[in-house]
């Protein structure tokens, strides 16, 4: 049986580690990690791998949004 669990590297969720779906894994999956707080909103992308030590989601892109841009449609920033 395989290992299902997967470690994120990089990020807000870096050393988080938690169970893949049954759908996964699929290397090259992308899962996007929202951040919000007092400052901009925060998007951070982490792709899922396969390493020698296991499944892996690592950074593979982050954006942020100036404090001071326009509101989203359901109030938030």
């Amino acid at each position: 049986m395989t290992d299902r669990s997967v470690r994120f590297f990089g990020g807000p969720l870096d050393g988080r580690v938690q169970e893949l779906t049954d759908e996964e894994p699929v290397p090259g999956t992308i899962v996007r990690h929202i951040h919000l707080h007092g400052g901009p909103k925060i998007e951070t992308l982490y792709e899922l791998g396969m390493t020698e030590h296991g499944w892996e989601y690592r950074v593979s892109a982050t954006h942020s949004e100036p404090s001071h841009s326009e509101p989203e449609p359901d109030g938030l920033r």
